[in-house]
């Protein structure tokens, strides 16, 4: 099969591999749509790779012993290898399982294999490339909006643009919140506006936080949503919520916040959130999102064979997109 590769400083190629072999429960899906996420840093970075993508959507070929699928079936690829068997895993909260096995392959290949339990079915009606938003796309933000309780009266500042933020603006919309965004890209900035935010505050603008609360009646905003990864983004949505608010970081961050224990925590009475992804059991609500929601066709922005990847991933670096699908089989 072929499969994309990082192999140098913003460099790709396409390879030729084995299949991927089945274990019991596991089957074998032939990819149709590979949503590319934060690849792009491994591509800036030159970092050696040909373990690309960890979200796709695509069309059962092969199963193995005990598989709860058929061949057939069409389904979403959910991240991660998880057990299976610990509590995590069996409640939905697979995404945290703490023995996952490590990755042998990517999304962006003609085919991967899974266990069948993580690879939920798309319903009839709805496209590959509209399943796929499932994952990465509209996941993090629906997953931290539910733990938060966001709702129709509520007021949601999220932080970062990218693909992750510009689906966090549908599903909060979809919940039917009030949305104020950070945001300088001016590509995205249009994007967003054409997803239905309501306000946009530029992070370079000194007086962002004291514009954000006079657009809450001066109290700010009830919710937080992180999806840039930056630390001065968690310190102006830190200072930026009222007072009990909530704040979820879904945003990778490998770096230092500073956090004020009594200033932040106690005096301002907040709760922050780390939320990865979703609860398996949240499938049928995404799809609910995807089928209903008249702005996810917007999401989407690029699709790119995999003959042309890298063209797919200088578009993807370049910050002028939102969500970009790549197609293994063209």
């Amino acid at each position: 099969m072929k499969q994309a590769a990082i192999i140098g400083e913003k460099l790709t190629s396409i390879r030729d591999t084995a299949e991927p072999e089945l274990r019991e429960g596991w089957a074998l899906v032939k990819i149709h749509a590979a949503p590319m996420c934060a690849e792009y840093k491994g591509f800036l970075n030159g970092h050696i790779s040909n373990c690309l993508g960890h979200e796709a959507a695509g069309e059962v070929v092969k199963i193995a012993s005990g598989s709860r699928l058929k061949v057939g079936d069409r389904v979403v690829v959910m991240p991660q290898y998880p057990c299976g068997e610990c509590q995590l895993c069996l409640s939905g909260d697979y995404i945290y399982c703490e023995h996952n096995l490590p990755y042998t392959s990517g999304t962006m290949a003609q085919y991967i294999a899974k266990p069948s339990w993580i690879l939920p079915k798309i319903p009839d009606g709805v496209s590959y490339d509209k399943a796929s938003l499932a994952c990465c796309a509209l996941g993090p933000s629906h997953g931290a909006y539910g733990v938060m309780g966001v709702d129709a009266f509520s007021t949601v500042l999220i932080t970062g643009l990218g693909p992750v933020g510009l689906g966090a603006i549908v599903t909060a919309k979809y919940r039917g919140a009030q949305v104020i965004a950070v945001e300088m890209n001016e590509y995205r900035i249009e994007l967003a506006r054409k997803l239905g935010v309501d306000h946009i505050i530029d992070p370079r603008d000194e007086d962002a936080i004291s514009k954000i609360k006079a657009l809450t009646g001066g109290n700010g905003p009830h919710y937080g949503l992180d999806c840039s990864g930056v630390v001065s983004a968690h310190r102006l949505l830190i200072d930026a919520v009222r007072r009990k608010g909530k704040v979820a970081f879904v945003g990778e961050c490998h770096k230092e916040t500073p956090i004020r224990i009594s200033d932040d925590m106690l005096r301002k009475g907040i709760h922050l959130i780390g939320s990865w992804h979703y609860n398996l059991n949240e499938f049928n609500k995404i799809m609910e999102i995807i089928k209903t929601s008249t702005v996810t066709d917007d999401l989407i922005t690029h699709t790119f064979p995999l003959s042309h990847i890298q063209e797919a991933f200088e578009v993807s670096a370049s910050g002028r997109s939102g969500k970009i699908i790549v197609k293994p089989w063209e």
